[in-house]
């Protein structure tokens, strides 16, 4: 199957070709926060789509510039005194 390809465009409105290309998870890990009530909230990004800029190469490094599309999966968990039907609403 032949590469996807993509037009982009950058804050300034310069395109820019992208070729979406396949990828693989490694590991995905989640952030966990523990709240003051006692809630803990855990949170992980979770890349949906890559794309590589033709031609496009970090100024600095010389690498390909790649564009990570993501999504944020957030799971909270909260005592039961306050969820809704708790004894205190």
């Amino acid at each position: 199957m032949p590469p996807r390809k993509q037009r982009m465009k950058d804050a300034n409105g310069n395109e820019f070709d992208a070729t979406i290309l396949p990828f693989q998870t490694g590991v995905e890990h989640w952030n966990e926060y523990l709240v003051d009530d006692g809630s803990v909230i855990r949170i992980k990004l979770v890349v949906t789509e890559v794309l590589k800029l033709e031609g496009q190469f970090d100024p600095t490094t010389g690498d390909p510039i790649y564009i990570a599309k993501s999504q944020n999966i957030v799971n909270v968990s909260s005592p039961e005194n306050l969820k809704r039907g708790a004894q205190n609403d």
